[in-house]
Protein backbone atom coordinates (compact mmCIF):
# COMPACT_ATOMS: atom_id res chain seq x y z
CA UNK A 1 0.00 0.00 0.00
CA UNK A 2 2.45 2.65 0.76
CA UNK A 3 4.72 1.28 -2.29
CA UNK A 4 1.56 2.59 -4.28
CA UNK A 5 1.18 5.37 -2.50
CA UNK A 6 4.77 6.82 -3.35
CA UNK A 7 3.75 6.29 -7.20
CA UNK A 8 1.40 7.85 -7.48
CA UNK A 9 1.25 10.90 -9.89
CA UNK A 10 0.79 14.16 -9.72
CA UNK A 11 -2.25 14.04 -12.01
CA UNK A 12 -3.85 12.12 -9.13
CA UNK A 13 -3.80 15.09 -6.96
CA UNK A 14 -4.71 18.07 -9.97
CA UNK A 15 -8.44 16.12 -10.28
CA UNK A 16 -10.76 19.47 -9.88
CA UNK A 17 -7.95 21.92 -8.99
CA UNK A 18 -8.84 25.15 -10.55
CA UNK A 19 -7.00 26.86 -13.77
CA UNK A 20 -4.36 29.69 -12.53
CA UNK A 21 -4.58 32.88 -12.62
CA UNK A 22 -1.46 34.66 -14.29
CA UNK A 23 -0.03 38.00 -13.83
CA UNK A 24 2.64 38.74 -16.13
CA UNK A 25 6.30 40.21 -14.64
CA UNK A 26 5.11 43.42 -16.68
CA UNK A 27 1.93 44.05 -14.28
CA UNK A 28 2.50 46.45 -12.25
CA UNK A 29 2.12 46.67 -8.00
CA UNK A 30 -1.47 48.76 -8.36
CA UNK A 31 -2.56 45.78 -11.27
CA UNK A 32 -1.97 43.09 -8.56
CA UNK A 33 -3.32 44.88 -5.99
CA UNK A 34 -6.28 45.38 -7.61
CA UNK A 35 -6.53 41.91 -8.57
CA UNK A 36 -6.09 40.66 -5.37
CA UNK A 37 -8.66 42.88 -3.43
CA UNK A 38 -11.24 41.67 -5.97
CA UNK A 39 -10.54 38.00 -6.18
CA UNK A 40 -10.64 35.24 -3.35
CA UNK A 41 -7.25 34.10 -4.63
CA UNK A 42 -4.72 34.54 -1.67
CA UNK A 43 -1.87 34.36 -4.19
CA UNK A 44 -1.09 35.11 -8.07
CA UNK A 45 1.11 33.65 -10.14
CA UNK A 46 4.05 35.86 -11.68
CA UNK A 47 5.39 34.26 -15.49
CA UNK A 48 8.16 35.65 -17.70
CA UNK A 49 5.84 35.62 -20.67
CA UNK A 50 3.31 38.52 -21.64
CA UNK A 51 0.17 36.18 -20.62
CA UNK A 52 -2.21 37.88 -18.03
CA UNK A 53 -5.47 37.52 -17.16
CA UNK A 54 -6.08 41.26 -16.82
CA UNK A 55 -5.17 41.28 -20.73
CA UNK A 56 -7.49 39.68 -22.87
CA UNK A 57 -6.32 39.48 -26.10
CA UNK A 58 -2.74 37.49 -27.24
CA UNK A 59 -0.43 39.50 -29.43
CA UNK A 60 2.46 38.24 -31.03
CA UNK A 61 4.77 39.02 -28.31
CA UNK A 62 2.92 36.43 -26.37
CA UNK A 63 2.59 34.01 -28.73
CA UNK A 64 6.43 33.72 -28.96
CA UNK A 65 7.32 34.12 -25.55
CA UNK A 66 8.93 31.31 -23.19
CA UNK A 67 5.92 31.22 -20.21
CA UNK A 68 7.29 30.17 -17.02
CA UNK A 69 6.17 30.66 -13.55
CA UNK A 70 8.63 32.63 -10.98
CA UNK A 71 7.19 33.59 -8.28
CA UNK A 72 3.66 34.26 -6.37
CA UNK A 73 2.74 36.87 -4.26
CA UNK A 74 0.16 38.32 -1.82
CA UNK A 75 -0.92 40.96 -0.10
CA UNK A 76 1.70 40.32 2.52
CA UNK A 77 4.24 41.18 -0.36
CA UNK A 78 2.74 44.30 -1.20
CA UNK A 79 2.34 45.72 2.37
CA UNK A 80 5.35 44.73 3.42
CA UNK A 81 6.98 46.98 -0.19
CA UNK A 82 4.34 49.72 0.42
CA UNK A 83 5.52 50.25 4.04
CA UNK A 84 8.81 50.63 2.90
CA UNK A 85 10.23 53.96 4.30
CA UNK A 86 10.88 55.77 0.41
CA UNK A 87 7.46 53.92 -0.58
CA UNK A 88 5.59 54.76 2.81
CA UNK A 89 6.07 58.65 1.59
CA UNK A 90 5.18 58.27 -1.68
CA UNK A 91 2.95 55.52 -2.66
CA UNK A 92 1.74 56.64 -5.85
CA UNK A 93 5.23 55.60 -7.66
CA UNK A 94 5.92 52.66 -5.64
CA UNK A 95 1.96 51.32 -7.10
CA UNK A 96 3.36 52.11 -10.49
CA UNK A 97 6.71 49.70 -10.06
CA UNK A 98 6.39 46.54 -12.06
CA UNK A 99 5.68 43.29 -10.36
CA UNK A 100 9.66 42.60 -10.95
CA UNK A 101 9.99 44.70 -8.09
CA UNK A 102 8.57 42.46 -5.78
CA UNK A 103 10.09 38.94 -6.99
CA UNK A 104 13.60 38.21 -5.68
CA UNK A 105 16.58 37.56 -8.04
CA UNK A 106 16.11 34.17 -6.57
CA UNK A 107 12.87 32.21 -5.90
CA UNK A 108 12.97 29.21 -4.71
CA UNK A 109 9.01 28.99 -3.75
CA UNK A 110 7.60 27.60 -7.31
CA UNK A 111 8.82 25.13 -9.44
CA UNK A 112 7.28 23.65 -12.56
CA UNK A 113 6.97 19.72 -12.67
CA UNK A 114 5.37 17.69 -15.41
CA UNK A 115 1.91 15.69 -14.47
CA UNK A 116 3.45 12.45 -14.39
CA UNK A 117 5.67 13.47 -11.65
CA UNK A 118 5.24 11.43 -8.20
CA UNK A 119 4.37 12.15 -5.36
CA UNK A 120 7.75 11.34 -3.88
CA UNK A 121 9.35 13.59 -6.37
CA UNK A 122 7.18 16.39 -5.17
CA UNK A 123 7.82 15.89 -1.39
CA UNK A 124 11.12 16.31 -2.56
CA UNK A 125 11.19 19.13 -4.30
CA UNK A 126 8.90 21.02 -1.13
CA UNK A 127 11.57 19.42 1.13
CA UNK A 128 14.11 22.00 -0.48
CA UNK A 129 11.24 24.99 0.10
CA UNK A 130 9.54 25.01 -2.97
CA UNK A 131 6.19 25.82 -1.41
CA UNK A 132 4.40 25.57 -4.69
CA UNK A 133 4.16 22.94 -7.57
CA UNK A 134 3.26 24.25 -11.39
CA UNK A 135 1.16 21.32 -13.07
CA UNK A 136 -0.15 21.91 -16.74
CA UNK A 137 -3.22 20.45 -17.06
CA UNK A 138 -5.74 19.73 -20.25
CA UNK A 139 -8.49 22.35 -20.88
CA UNK A 140 -10.87 22.10 -24.28
CA UNK A 141 -10.65 24.21 -26.92
CA UNK A 142 -13.11 27.00 -26.63
CA UNK A 143 -14.44 26.40 -22.75
CA UNK A 144 -15.53 29.60 -22.07
CA UNK A 145 -15.85 28.42 -18.49
CA UNK A 146 -12.40 28.64 -18.00
CA UNK A 147 -11.28 31.54 -15.62
CA UNK A 148 -7.61 30.59 -15.75
CA UNK A 149 -5.07 31.95 -17.68
CA UNK A 150 -4.03 30.01 -21.47
CA UNK A 151 -0.49 30.75 -21.89
CA UNK A 152 1.36 29.26 -25.24
CA UNK A 153 0.24 25.82 -27.23
CA UNK A 154 -3.64 26.56 -25.23
CA UNK A 155 -2.15 25.46 -22.26
CA UNK A 156 -3.60 26.25 -18.62
CA UNK A 157 -1.83 25.33 -15.29
CA UNK A 158 -2.72 24.26 -12.22
CA UNK A 159 -0.53 24.70 -8.67
CA UNK A 160 0.04 21.79 -5.88
CA UNK A 161 0.48 23.54 -2.50
CA UNK A 162 2.39 21.61 1.05
CA UNK A 163 -1.44 21.55 2.19
CA UNK A 164 -2.23 19.87 -0.78
CA UNK A 165 0.13 17.11 -0.40
CA UNK A 166 -0.70 16.97 3.45
CA UNK A 167 -4.26 16.60 2.69
CA UNK A 168 -3.82 13.92 0.05
CA UNK A 169 -1.47 11.67 2.90
CA UNK A 170 -3.69 12.35 6.11
CA UNK A 171 -5.83 9.98 3.58
CA UNK A 172 -3.59 7.33 4.09
CA UNK A 173 -2.44 8.18 7.51
CA UNK A 174 -2.75 4.55 8.38
CA UNK A 175 0.01 3.75 6.41
CA UNK A 176 2.29 5.45 8.02
CA UNK A 177 1.34 3.76 11.18
CA UNK A 178 2.32 4.36 14.20
CA UNK A 179 4.67 7.03 12.84
CA UNK A 180 1.85 9.85 13.14
CA UNK A 181 1.53 8.82 16.84
CA UNK A 182 4.61 10.08 17.94
CA UNK A 183 5.21 13.06 20.03
CA UNK A 184 6.70 15.61 17.55
CA UNK A 185 9.42 16.22 20.41
CA UNK A 186 10.25 12.33 19.14
CA UNK A 187 10.50 13.31 15.35
CA UNK A 188 13.21 16.00 14.76
CA UNK A 189 10.68 18.44 13.66
CA UNK A 190 10.71 21.33 16.43
CA UNK A 191 12.43 24.46 14.93
CA UNK A 192 13.67 25.83 17.68
CA UNK A 193 16.08 28.09 15.52
CA UNK A 194 13.88 29.67 12.91
CA UNK A 195 11.41 31.42 15.47
CA UNK A 196 10.27 35.00 14.52
CA UNK A 197 9.47 37.33 17.04
CA UNK A 198 9.28 40.96 18.43
CA UNK A 199 7.75 42.44 22.04
CA UNK A 200 4.26 43.62 22.51
CA UNK A 201 5.59 47.25 22.74
CA UNK A 202 8.15 46.90 20.08
CA UNK A 203 6.73 49.03 16.74
CA UNK A 204 4.69 46.85 14.33
CA UNK A 205 7.36 48.33 11.70
CA UNK A 206 9.95 46.24 13.39
CA UNK A 207 7.91 42.95 12.20
CA UNK A 208 8.81 43.56 8.61
CA UNK A 209 11.84 41.92 7.48
CA UNK A 210 10.52 39.13 9.99
CA UNK A 211 6.96 38.94 8.03
CA UNK A 212 9.01 38.76 4.49
CA UNK A 213 10.86 35.68 6.15
CA UNK A 214 7.88 34.16 7.24
CA UNK A 215 6.63 33.70 3.66
CA UNK A 216 9.79 32.05 2.65
CA UNK A 217 9.63 29.72 5.91
CA UNK A 218 6.14 29.22 5.80
CA UNK A 219 5.37 30.64 9.10
CA UNK A 220 4.39 33.77 11.21
CA UNK A 221 5.98 36.27 13.34
CA UNK A 222 5.45 35.62 17.35
CA UNK A 223 4.59 38.54 20.08
CA UNK A 224 5.71 37.70 23.27
CA UNK A 225 5.69 39.47 26.91
CA UNK A 226 8.74 40.35 28.31
CA UNK A 227 9.02 36.80 30.75
CA UNK A 228 9.25 35.48 26.73
CA UNK A 229 5.38 34.31 27.03
CA UNK A 230 3.84 33.94 23.41
CA UNK A 231 0.86 36.18 23.66
CA UNK A 232 -0.20 37.00 20.06
CA UNK A 233 0.86 36.60 16.59
CA UNK A 234 0.68 38.71 13.62
CA UNK A 235 0.61 35.99 10.84
CA UNK A 236 0.86 36.16 6.84
CA UNK A 237 -2.51 34.35 6.74
CA UNK A 238 -4.30 36.86 8.57
CA UNK A 239 -3.03 39.75 6.57
CA UNK A 240 -3.74 38.24 3.35
CA UNK A 241 -7.17 38.74 3.73
CA UNK A 242 -6.61 42.49 4.55
CA UNK A 243 -5.44 45.15 2.10
CA UNK A 244 -2.94 48.37 1.62
CA UNK A 245 -5.03 50.09 4.28
CA UNK A 246 -3.12 48.28 7.29
CA UNK A 247 -0.08 49.92 5.67
CA UNK A 248 -0.27 53.17 8.23
CA UNK A 249 -1.44 50.99 10.88
CA UNK A 250 1.55 48.85 10.77
CA UNK A 251 4.41 51.83 10.72
CA UNK A 252 3.05 54.01 13.89
CA UNK A 253 1.59 51.27 15.87
CA UNK A 254 3.19 48.80 18.50
CA UNK A 255 3.26 44.81 17.55
CA UNK A 256 0.63 44.67 20.54
CA UNK A 257 -1.61 47.62 19.25
CA UNK A 258 -1.36 46.01 15.20
CA UNK A 259 -2.62 42.71 16.95
CA UNK A 260 -6.05 43.89 18.21
CA UNK A 261 -6.21 46.77 15.03
CA UNK A 262 -6.02 43.62 12.74
CA UNK A 263 -8.73 41.59 15.00
CA UNK A 264 -11.62 40.45 12.71
CA UNK A 265 -14.48 42.41 14.63
CA UNK A 266 -12.85 45.67 13.02
CA UNK A 267 -10.25 48.05 14.88
CA UNK A 268 -11.67 49.73 18.29
CA UNK A 269 -12.21 53.52 18.04
CA UNK A 270 -9.28 54.19 19.93
CA UNK A 271 -6.73 52.95 17.58
CA UNK A 272 -8.58 54.46 14.71
CA UNK A 273 -8.11 57.96 16.70
CA UNK A 274 -3.92 56.97 17.49
CA UNK A 275 -3.47 55.69 14.21
CA UNK A 276 -4.91 59.56 12.70
CA UNK A 277 -3.25 61.32 15.29
CA UNK A 278 0.10 59.57 14.54
CA UNK A 279 -0.19 59.88 10.48
CA UNK A 280 -0.77 63.43 11.24
CA UNK A 281 2.40 64.03 13.40
CA UNK A 282 4.07 62.16 10.73
CA UNK A 283 3.32 64.70 7.91
CA UNK A 284 1.24 61.37 6.38
CA UNK A 285 -2.38 62.23 6.50
CA UNK A 286 -2.28 63.89 3.04
CA UNK A 287 -1.30 60.46 1.41
CA UNK A 288 -4.34 58.35 -0.08
CA UNK A 289 -4.03 55.76 2.67
CA UNK A 290 -5.44 57.93 5.51
CA UNK A 291 -8.98 58.35 4.15
CA UNK A 292 -8.51 54.43 3.90
CA UNK A 293 -7.39 53.62 7.37
CA UNK A 294 -9.30 56.07 9.34
CA UNK A 295 -12.53 53.71 8.00
CA UNK A 296 -11.25 50.69 9.48
CA UNK A 297 -12.54 49.14 6.65
CA UNK A 298 -9.51 47.13 5.94
CA UNK A 299 -9.99 43.21 6.23
CA UNK A 300 -12.02 41.24 3.89
CA UNK A 301 -14.85 38.37 6.12
CA UNK A 302 -16.79 36.98 3.31
CA UNK A 303 -14.44 33.91 2.06
CA UNK A 304 -12.05 33.28 5.10
CA UNK A 305 -14.32 31.54 6.85
CA UNK A 306 -11.69 29.74 8.42
CA UNK A 307 -9.48 33.02 9.45
CA UNK A 308 -11.37 36.04 8.88
CA UNK A 309 -14.89 34.61 10.86
CA UNK A 310 -13.75 35.76 14.30
CA UNK A 311 -10.98 36.92 16.97
CA UNK A 312 -7.96 35.07 15.18
CA UNK A 313 -6.00 33.08 17.36
CA UNK A 314 -2.56 31.30 17.50
CA UNK A 315 -2.79 27.73 16.91
CA UNK A 316 -0.61 25.92 19.64
CA UNK A 317 0.72 22.71 20.66
CA UNK A 318 2.82 20.85 22.51
CA UNK A 319 6.16 18.91 22.34
CA UNK A 320 4.27 15.86 23.51
CA UNK A 321 1.52 16.28 20.87
CA UNK A 322 1.42 13.56 18.39
CA UNK A 323 2.38 14.73 14.91
CA UNK A 324 -0.83 13.48 13.34
CA UNK A 325 -3.00 15.65 15.87
CA UNK A 326 -0.70 19.27 14.98
CA UNK A 327 -1.02 17.86 11.31
CA UNK A 328 -5.02 18.04 11.79
CA UNK A 329 -4.56 21.35 13.86
CA UNK A 330 -2.74 23.05 10.85
CA UNK A 331 -4.83 21.58 7.76
CA UNK A 332 -8.29 22.69 10.25
CA UNK A 333 -6.79 26.30 10.16
CA UNK A 334 -5.49 26.53 6.77
CA UNK A 335 -2.10 27.62 8.09
CA UNK A 336 1.21 25.57 7.23
CA UNK A 337 2.45 25.53 11.03
CA UNK A 338 1.76 25.49 14.43
CA UNK A 339 3.74 27.32 17.55
CA UNK A 340 5.16 24.48 20.23
CA UNK A 341 4.52 26.71 24.03
CA UNK A 342 5.27 25.39 27.57
CA UNK A 343 2.39 24.68 29.87
CA UNK A 344 3.10 28.03 31.10
CA UNK A 345 3.05 29.94 27.80
CA UNK A 346 6.58 30.04 26.87
CA UNK A 347 7.71 29.85 23.31
CA UNK A 348 9.84 26.67 22.49
CA UNK A 349 9.91 26.18 19.01
CA UNK A 350 7.53 25.89 15.76
CA UNK A 351 6.66 23.09 13.42
CA UNK A 352 5.85 23.35 9.66
CA UNK A 353 5.28 21.68 6.75
CA UNK A 354 8.48 21.95 5.73
CA UNK A 355 9.76 20.04 8.86
CA UNK A 356 6.40 17.20 8.90
CA UNK A 357 7.18 16.63 5.52
CA UNK A 358 11.02 15.16 6.15
CA UNK A 359 9.34 12.59 8.29
CA UNK A 360 6.86 11.91 5.91
CA UNK A 361 9.41 11.22 2.59
CA UNK A 362 12.27 9.17 4.95
CA UNK A 363 9.34 6.75 5.21
CA UNK A 364 8.48 6.81 2.03
CA UNK A 365 12.05 6.04 0.81
CA UNK A 366 12.60 3.17 3.44
CA UNK A 367 10.00 0.93 1.88
CA UNK A 368 10.50 2.08 -1.76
Amino acid sequence: MAARLSGHELSDLCLGKPPLRSLSVADTVADALSALKRLDDTFLTVWTCHHSFLTKHTTAACASASCTCIAKICMVDIICFLSKPHNLSAPAPALHSPLSALVPDCSPLVRHLPPSASLVEAIDVMYEGVQNLVIPIATGKGNKNNKGTVHNDNTTYCWLSQEDVFRYLLNSIGVFSPMPANPINTLGVIDTHNLFAVGYDDPASSALDLLALSLIYQSSVAILDPNGKFVAEISPFRLNSCDDALVPALAVLSAGDFTSYIDCAGPPEDLLLLVDERLHHRNLRHHHYSSSSSSGKHCKHAGYPGRAARRSEAIVCYRWSSLVAVMIQALAHRVSYVWVVEEDGTLTGIVTFQAMLKVFRDHLKSIS
